[in-house]
């Protein structure tokens, strides 16, 4: 089962980068439905898995204090690495700062990868949420890994190049976790850090970025529609 998801990992963060470069009209609300959803798998999913698997060993407050330090995490990742930029932006003069803005988000689908494996040492039904909002997370990945490049002078070419490694990132993330296993304290903690990561990427990346050029009810709606998709999801799963 891991191992599949880790290949529909590698195939959206693809398809994503298709969209990017050749069907950019609608991107918008491709973007705004991911939001919804991993924001959604962060406060109907994680921080309650959290809770419960840390319940006789700390207490809620440390647990979501540790969510709060990992969305504070994401954000100096985003603001010292990641130099975010707007689909609506002037392209830049410097193509290492293209380069260097895919690199850090292929990083970012690294701990992706790391957050589905983990989640699934928890429970199968945990690590199918999981990814299907990683999922679609990752094919915002591949509009964006493709959007940093050729905004930034960078050649289809070398947009194409960084799209594959960002592809393989959340593949080896997955594979990593293979390798160790954590005891329910320590995933317990893990699941508030990545609750946080997960709520930076829907509030502070994924929504702005979607009503950036197309502040629009639509774009709106398809948020609400991935919050609700992954929450039935997660009911159906029942989480």
């Amino acid at each position: 089962m891991i191992l599949a998801v880790a290949v529909a990992a590698f195939v959206s963060t693809l398809l994503g980068g298709f969209f990017a470069l050749h069907l950019r009209d609608r991107l918008h609300l491709i973007l705004g439905f991911s939001a919804g959803a991993v924001v959604a798998v962060a406060f109907f999913d994680l921080m309650p898995e959290a809770l419960e698997l840390g319940a006789d060993m700390y207490s809620s407050s440390f647990l979501l204090s540790v969510t709060g330090l990992g969305f504070l995490i994401y954000l100096m990742l985003d603001r010292l690495l990641l130099m975010h930029s707007h689909a609506g932006e002037e392209p830049g003069v410097h193509q290492h700062r293209g380069i260097a803005s895919a690199g850090t988000l292929s990083l970012h689908s690294f701990l992706d990868g790391m957050g589905i494996g983990l989640a699934f040492q928890v429970s199968a039904e945990v690590g199918i949420v999981v990814a299907v909002a990683v999922l679609a997370h990752d094919f915002a990945d591949g509009i964006n890994t493709v959007n940093f490049i050729t905004k930034n002078n960078g050649s289809r070419n070398l947009a194409a190049r960084w799209l594959a490694v960002d592809a393989v990132a959340p593949v080896l993330g997955i594979i990593a976790t293979l390798f160790f296993t954590l005891p329910a304290a320590h995933l317990a903690v893990m699941l508030s850090l990545f609750a946080g990561f997960f709520l930076y990427i829907g509030a502070s990346d994924l929504i702005p970025e979607s009503h950036h050029a197309h502040p629009a009810f639509l774009t709106t709606a398809m948020t609400l529609l991935g919050a609700g998709v992954l929450y039935g999801v997660i009911k159906i799963a029942g989480v």
